[in-house]
C-alpha cells in the first residue's frame, strides 16, 4: 500500500509535509505546498512515459511535467496522413503491446491515443499543459520552474528529443509575400498551399513523405542531400518476414551504438545528416516526376536560388530544414551541460558536468534506435538504474557520516 506521498505522487499532486512555510488564503492560515520529488521527468511522450514506467517499478516518488495539453499531442499535431516508419510489432512500450496487427503501421493519431492509453494503464503521474520556464539548481537541488510554480527534486530527466524549436534560414524572410511558406512542423494537408510548384527544402524522411503525397497535385522541387535509405520495402514480405527486425532491432539497436568501434564512426554521420529514408525510396519519387536538386543557398528578386545558380518560380516553399535543440531554458550557469551548439554534453543520457541530471530520447543517445519507439525503453532502464544507484550511494554516504 502507497503511502500518502506515494499517492499524491500518482494523482500528481504536491505532498504537504508538515512543519512547513504557511502561506494567506482567504484569511487563513493554511501550509503551503513544497513539491519535493525524488525525480521530475520533463517530457511526456514515449520517452518521459517509459522512464516514468521504470521508476514506478522503483517505488520512487517522481512527477511527469509536459507542455501539451493532453498526452501524445505531440504527434497529434504532425501531419494528417503521417504513419509510423515502423509496424505495430516494434511501436509498443514497455509492458504494453500496440493494439494492432503486427504488421500494420500506425497512424500519428493512433499513436498518441496510444500513449493517453499507456499512461493511464500504469497510473504514471503526468502533469499536463505545464511549460517548464527554468531549470536550475540551488542548494544542492534541482529546481524546475513552471508556469505555476517551482517543484524541487533530487534528480532530473529531461525526456525529450534535441528538436523543440524549428530551424529556418535567415533569407526565408527575404522570399515573395505571394509565397505560401511553412515549416515541415506546420503543414498538415494539401490544402493549405497555393496552386503551383512546392519547393521541399531538405530531403530526409519528412521531405520525401511530403514530397509523395504532393507530387499528384503539384510540381515538386526536392533539395538537399540525400541521406541514403534502407535497401528494402518497410511493407515488403521480406522486411516482414525478418529484414525489419534485422536491421531495426539488431543494427539499429544493438550494433550501431556508442559502445561499439562501428557505431562510434557511425554516430557523426547519423547526427548530422538524420536516419536514412525508410519508407519512400528515391526510385519511387523519381517515377513520380519528382525533381531532386541542389541545396537552397539564397534569395533573388524574392525567389529561392540553388546551389547551382538556378532560380526556382514556386509558388509554395516546405522548409524540413530541422529544429534547434531547444534546450535554452537549463541554466548555464548552475547545470554546465550544453555544448555550443546548444546540444546536451552526455555519456550514453548521463549529463556530464551535473550530476543528477539525466537524458532520454535525444538522437543516438545509446544508439541509432534510442529515437525510435522500440529503443526507448532501454535507455529509459538505463537512466532509472543510474538513478537508482545514486540515491544507494547518497545513502551509503549519509550512513557513514
Amino acid at each position: 500500500m502507497a503511502n500518502s506521498a506515494e499517492d499524491s505522487a500518482v494523482r500528481g499532486e504536491p505532498f504537504v509535509e508538515s512543519g512547513e512555510a504557511f502561506r494567506r488564503l482567504g484569511g487563513l492560515e493554511i501550509p503551503a505546498a513544497r513539491q519535493h520529488y525524488d525525480v521530475v521527468v520533463i517530457g511526456g511522450g514515449q520517452a518521459g512515459l517509459s522512464v516514468g514506467h521504470y521508476l514506478r517499478k522503483r517505488g520512487l516518488r517522481f512527477i511527469i511535467l509536459d507542455a501539451a495539453a493532453r498526452i501524445g499531442d505531440s504527434w497529434r499535431k504532425r501531419w494528417d496522413s503521417l504513419r509510423l516508419f515502423t509496424p505495430a510489432k516494434l511501436d509498443g512500450l514497455v509492458g504494453m503491446k500496440f493494439p494492432a496487427p503486427p504488421d500494420y503501421f500506425p497512424t500519428k493519431d493512433e499513436m498518441g491515443d496510444y500513449l493517453e492509453a499507456y499512461a493511464a494503464r500504469f497510473e504514471l503521474p503526468v502533469r499536463s499543459g505545464t511549460r517548464v520556464e527554468r531549470l536550475s539548481r540551488r542548494d544542492g537541488v534541482f529546481v524546475v520552474k513552471t508556469g505555476s510554480g517551482d517543484i524541487e527534486a533530487d534528480q532530473v530527466v529531461v525526456a525529450m528529443a534535441n528538436y523543440q524549436r524549428h530551424r529556418l534560414p535567415a533569407f526565408a524572410g527575404q522570399l515573395r509575400s505571394d509565397i505560401v511558406q511553412m515549416h515541415s512542423c506546420d503543414y498538415r494537408n494539401p490544402g493549405q498551399l497555393r496552386a503551383g510548384g512546392v519547393l521541399i527544402v531538405g530531403a530526409g524522411n519528412s521531405g520525401a513523405e511530403i514530397a509523395k503525397e504532393l507530387e499528384a497535385a503539384h510540381p515538386i522541387w526536392l533539395s538537399g542531400r540525400a541521406p541514403g535509405e534502407v535497401p528494402f520495402d518497410i511493407a515488403g514480405l521480406p522486411a516482414r518476414l525478418f529484414l525489419t527486425r534485422l536491421v531495426l532491432r539488431f543494427v539499429f539497436h544493438r550494433v550501431l551504438t556508442i559502445r561499439t568501434p562501428l557505431g562510434r564512426k557511425a554516430r557523426p554521420a547519423f547526427i548530422s545528416k538524420g536516419a536514412p529514408l525508410i519508407r519512400v525510396k528515391a526510385k519511387q519519387l523519381a517515377a513520380a516526376g519528382v525533381e531532386r536538386v541542389p541545396r537552397v543557398v539564397g534569395v533573388r528578386d524574392g525567389l529561392p536560388v540553388l546551389e547551382d545558380g538556378r532560380v526556382i518560380d514556386a509558388a509554395n516553399v516546405i522548409w524540413c530544414t530541422g529544429f534547434h535543440p531547444g534546450f535554452s531554458w537549463i541554466d548555464p550557469a548552475d547545470l554546465p551541460v550544453l555544448g555550443d551548439d546548444g546540444e546536451p554534453i552526455h555519456d550514453g543520457g548521463v549529463a556530464t558536468g551535473a550530476p543528477g541530471l539525466y537524458f532520454v530520447g535525444l538522437h543516438f543517445l545509446y544508439s541509432v534506435s534510442s529515437t525510435m519507439i522500440h529503443g526507448v525503453a532501454r535507455d529509459a532502464k538505463r537512466i532509472v538504474d543510474a538513478i537508482a544507484a545514486r540515491i544507494r550511494s547518497n545513502g551509503a554516504r549519509a550512513l557513514a557520516g
